[in-house]
């Protein structure tokens, strides 16, 4: 293990030079956090989420509030590890007296602190009890009404102001965190689309959750919170999870809880095709993920929570050691040399663009004519010049810089030309007609990383008459149109 640490480490740094501009790029793709108000510690875990995605699994352990720490220190001495991601709880579900949830809930506090201090990553849930109830697991999965919701969710009742009393009580514990740096991946109301909560299967969800996130972050100004929505993966007890989705303001992570091995495709495609570019997780899980479907099939799951005991319940310790040994699963130790590498790259940006060489000849040869920053390749210029530099006639252009796409995946790439056009991306050919032609779409396809900019050139040149050029794209999770500006960068 200690090797293997050591030469995370090594490949990291190796890396470091290399990967630059494509740790900045995805920085510029990224989706802005729900709290516009971020910490920077929490918008740095958000980048590094970012910036992993795609390279393997956080790996992560969840305790109880009972025992903050006793099955992640049981999983270290198994593997040889510990998990990058601790899971904390700060509900009570043993009748607990109220002195003894506020211990407990230091404990965990305490714990969640000298966690991310180690260079570990936080996360809490929250199984509420029913507000104005007794801390029992049974007035967590009592069942309620969609009428009696609402009361919940409505000033000035009884039954609202129960449940902000219970809200501010948790901010006390997350307000802490706060203070002290502490960045959290925070997940309430968890597994709405199932019946078995007070808050799940029911028609006003949403409501439920803007309280909450507006309470946190308004007015508690709790700004180290990443806002973890995680839904049950849909099985016959559950609807589909889409059904309760709060919004993309309002949520940073989409994490999917899958028990009983159900990994299937769907499920994955589902939540990405939700999401739309947010990052994605495996929220809960028993028996734990196969490193190999995850890196062959579902790469973009970002980590995954093994649910406190379901951890020995549901797997052997062979199998327990073969995940945490896993190439593709990133143990604390080894989370901390990614994150320290990607940290220490600081607010460089790459500068948008295109580099355009203009030419007042058909064959780009010889000294370019003008040379400019183009943000994309979208001109008509008709019979017209692209500029007094320029002839009208007989023209060519050379466009050279990066590309990068925000989806790891097949892209067809679409020229639209009047006259001829060759595409290179990434060293290959992908679209080649280079001849007269009145406007005339070509394409060619391509699979791209998100993130991860590609060298890419472009030349165009005019014979006579209309002048245009397009450079367009697609992919199954962006629609065809006009490659922005925001996806190409200077050389």
């Amino acid at each position: 293990m200690e090797q293997r640490i050591i030469r995370q480490m090594v490949d990291s740094a190796s890396r470091f030079v290399g990967d630059v501009q494509w740790q900045m790029a995805f920085r510029r793709l990224q989706m802005a956090p729900a709290d516009s108000g971020l910490s920077s510690s929490a918008q740095l875990l958000l980048n590094t989420l970012y910036y992993l995605q795609g390279k393997g699994v956080i790996s992560g352990q969840h305790d109880y509030l009972e025992s903050a720490d006793e099955l992640m220190e049981k999983l270290k001495n198994t593997s040889g590890a510990y998990a990058a991601l601790h899971g904390y709880e700060l509900g009570a579900i043993n009748n607990q007296s109220q002195a003894l949830i506020d211990n407990q809930r230091n404990w965990v506090v305490s714990s969640a602190i000298r966690w991310s201090r180690a260079d570990g990553i936080v996360t809490m849930c929250y199984h509420a009890a029913l507000p104005g109830t007794a801390p029992t697991w049974g007035n967590v999965n009592t069942s309620l009404s969609n009428a009696d919701f609402d009361k919940y969710i409505t000033p000035g009742t009884t039954q609202y102001n129960a449940l902000l009393a219970d809200l501010d009580k948790i901010a006390l514990s997350l307000k802490k965190l706060n203070d002290a740096g502490v960045p959290v991946l925070w997940r309430p109301y968890h597994e709405m689309n199932g019946g078995w909560f007070w808050w799940g299967q029911k028609s006003n969800y949403a409501a439920l959750w803007s309280l909450m996130f507006d309470r946190f972050t308004n007015y508690h100004k709790l700004h180290n919170l990443l806002w973890v929505w995680s839904p049950n993966a849909k099985n016959q007890w559950c609807d589909e999870p889409a059904e309760y989705y709060p919004g993309s303001d309002k949520v940073d992570v989409l994490a999917l809880d899958i028990y009983d091995a159900d990994f299937k495709i769907s499920h994955y495609d589902n939540l990405w095709d939700l999401g739309r570019g947010k990052l994605i997780a495996i929220g809960e899980n028993g028996e734990l993920p196969s490193a190999e479907l995850l890196s062959k099939t579902q790469p973009k799951w970002s980590y995954q929570l093994t649910w406190g005991k379901l951890l020995y319940e549901k797997n052997t310790d062979a199998v327990i050691k073969a995940f945490m040994n896993d190439k593709m699963v990133f143990t604390r130790e080894e989370y901390a040399a990614e994150a320290a590498a990607f940290a220490a790259i600081g607010d460089s940006v790459l500068e948008s663009g295109l580099c355009g060489q203009y030419y007042n000849n058909m064959t780009l040869s010889g000294t370019p004519a003008l040379l400019r920053t183009d943000a994309n390749i979208n001109f008509s210029w008709r019979q017209g010049s692209p500029d007094p530099a320029i002839r009208v006639d007989a023209f060519s252009v050379r466009w050279s810089g990066k590309l990068t796409a925000a989806f790891s995946e097949v892209y067809t790439i679409y020229s639209y030309s009047d006259d001829g056009i060759r595409v290179w991306i990434d060293g290959g050919l992908v679209i080649d007609s280079w001849v007269n032609q009145s406007g005339q779409e070509r394409k060619g396809s391509i699979n791209l990383i998100a993130g991860k900019p590609y060298e890419i050139k472009v030349e165009y040149y005019e014979n006579a008459g209309d002048a245009r050029v397009v450079l367009q794209w697609e992919s199954p999770s962006q629609i065809k149109g006009v490659i922005p500006a925001g996806a190409f960068y200077l050389p």
